[in-house]
């Protein structure tokens, strides 16, 4: 008796690479798509570091113990804004991640003992170029895209 389950190996020769050309794409989409999520978890945590130091740095310098409070002046807010952007107080460097700008951060007073610094930051994913002005085109024909904003934000009370 003779198994009609199993096909003649003449009859299999090129099946595999048929199915490793239909394969590949997809796989490669889901490298190039780990990838990117990998690189935008990286600078949201950059952005959460320089956020971290410049709490941490206008926190030890923006308490008043005449007045009772915080008090920010004009000379620290700049300083601040440095510290999150360059990793120093002056405006001397490079920035921790290309395109982030001094105009990205927000330094706020929260209360009457806290500070908060909020740095927006937009990821612009490979895929787009790199100048996060593009846009892919959806299955219906709906634009996707290819900014996402991260926001990082830091309070801490004054010292």
């Amino acid at each position: 008796m003779r198994l009609h389950g199993f096909k003649s190996r003449q009859r299999q020769q090129g099946l595999a690479l048929v199915e490793f050309t239909l394969v590949l794409p997809v796989l490669l989409l889901l490298l190039l798509a780990f990838g990117e999520f990998g690189r935008m978890l990286y600078q949201y945590n950059v952005l959460l570091q320089a956020s971290r130091d410049a709490d941490r740095f206008v926190a030890s310098q923006a308490w008043d113990s005449t007045l009772g409070q915080v008090a920010l002046s004009n000379t620290l807010l700049t300083q601040t804004k440095n510290v999150a952007v360059y990793g120093v107080p002056a405006n001397t460097g490079t920035a921790v991640l290309s395109g982030l700008t001094t105009g990205n951060v927000v330094v706020a007073a929260v209360g009457i003992d806290h500070v908060r610094v909020t740095i927006t930051y937009t990821f612009c994913p490979v895929i787009g170029g790199g100048n996060c002005v593009g846009s892919i085109r959806g299955f219906f024909g709906n634009q996707i895209a290819l900014s996402i904003p991260l926001v990082a934000t830091t309070v801490m009370r004054a010292l």
